[in-house]
């Protein structure tokens, strides 16, 4: 059993798939938003940066499909639709809140990684954003 535990992300099974369709960076994102609080669709597009209307529709069907979250339509004129968390999602939320917790406090060794990366593989050292700017200032 311990076996099985430890070999779950290499398995191509059930747990593979529903990894690969609670785990994807929508998901996560719209998981951990939903555990504050239902919201509608418009709401939770805007809330999230980059996510087009069909990505957000089709992560929130997967989610629907695997009993993470709960779609409710509100019988107003027009009609209207929200979101929550289901309590299967909630426990989603521990997890979910670490690795966000871990990127946040290592974001900056990321970045770091992927300057040092960048300079190995282009023989040179990358401008971020905010190095551009002052240069442009300069000259």
């Amino acid at each position: 059993m311990t076996e099985n535990r430890n070999t779950v992300c290499t398995v191509h099974g059930s747990s593979r798939l529903l990894l690969d369709q609670i785990a994807d960076k929508w998901s996560v994102l719209i998981l951990s938003l939903l555990c504050g609080n239902p919201l509608r669709f418009n709401e939770i597009k805007r809330r999230i940066d980059g996510i087009t209307q069909k990505a957000l529709a089709e992560a929130l069907r997967r989610l629907e499909r695997n009993g993470m979250v709960l779609r409710r339509v509100i019988p107003i004129s027009p009609v209207a639709v929200e979101y929550s968390v289901t309590p299967l999602g909630h426990t989603l939320k521990e997890p979910f809140g670490a690795l966000c917790t871990w990127a946040l406090e290592h974001e900056h060794e990321v970045e770091q990684a992927r300057r040092s990366f960048d300079q190995r593989a282009t023989g040179s050292a990358p401008q971020l954003a905010g190095e551009r700017a002052m240069k442009a200032v300069a000259d």
